[in-house]
């Protein structure tokens, strides 16, 4: 029938468009997590005072705008594309700051709202322009310097070295139910990427969910520091499960996986690092 072929291949146009709401969502966060505690330090080491939550919204805007900005422009869209995006990442900030200000918001709903507000403010601004987001307008050729070359190769790495900036620096327990995160996060995207018609995929997730709640549960019940040792090696043993699906290139994109293994083996670290100084 001439119709069958509409579903795969929407979903085939839908891909990159999803890649870059990806792409600069992580951006955005890579932006946030390494401007803000640099812009923090700074202001400390001035003696600034701490930044009232209205303008910590503003800033943190700002932080997650300069990350996203400096990829699109890495990427090669246009001036007008980039201005768009910005905008929608203040706009929820000055659509919520005047409810803020007569005290019809408090702080922690501030800060969520903006949050919640900027997904949508931003899928908008690429909605408008799906053809230039369909495709990258440059292709760019592959740094020579080696540093380059490598910060552009691993850059999932660096961002989880990033979002794990704080446990590193104040090493902190975690607790036994973070361990049900782990095989749920791989059953998700599974299930998003239609992983599930390869030989043995759905059978192995499922196994690694009963053995990752299994390990859960028992260091619920064990407490103390045997269920604390039990969570950290739980999260370095799911490393390993993230490096094994790296090199096979099953059910996870490869980036993913990257990200996912440094951010599981930091924080395994950081939790035996806890344990043994607490």
């Amino acid at each position: 029938m001439p119709g069958h072929p509409a579903g795969p291949a929407r979903h085939l146009r839908s891909r990159p468009l999803l890649r870059h709401l990806l792409e600069m969502t992580l951006a955005m966060v890579a932006g946030m997590l390494l401007l803000g505690p640099a812009r923090a330090a700074l202001g400390t080491a001035l003696g600034l005072p701490p930044a009232s939550p209205g303008v910590g919204a503003l800033l943190m805007a700002t932080d997650m705008s300069a990350g996203m900005a400096f990829w699109m422009a890495y990427r090669g869209h246009s001036a007008a594309a980039i201005g768009e995006l910005v905008s929608a990442m203040y706009a929820p900030v000055v659509l919520l700051f005047v409810p803020y200000q007569i005290g019809l918001l408090d702080e922690h709903t501030l800060l969520a709202g903006v949050h919640l507000l900027m997904v949508p403010a931003m899928a908008a601004a690429v909605l408008r322009r799906r053809a230039e987001y369909a495709r990258h307008p440059v292709t760019r050729p592959a740094p020579r310097h080696p540093l380059a070359r490598m910060l552009a190769h691993r850059w999932p790495a660096g961002l989880a070295l990033l979002m794990t900036a704080d446990n590193l620096t104040s090493p902190a327990l975690l607790g036994a139910y973070t361990l049900l995160v782990l095989p749920a996060g791989y059953l998700a995207i599974g299930t998003v990427r239609r992983q599930w018609r390869g030989r043995g995929n759905l059978r192995t997730q499922l196994v690694g969910l009963v053995v990752w709640s299994a390990l859960a549960l028992v260091a619920a019940l064990s407490g103390g520091t045997v269920g604390q040792w039990l969570v950290a090696l739980g999260w370095l043993a799911h490393s390993g499960w993230d490096w094994i699906h790296h090199r096979t290139r099953r059910v996870v994109p490869r980036a993913y996986a990257e990200w996912c293994a440094v951010l599981d083996a930091v924080l395994g670290i950081t939790i035996i690092m806890a344990i043994l100084t607490s």
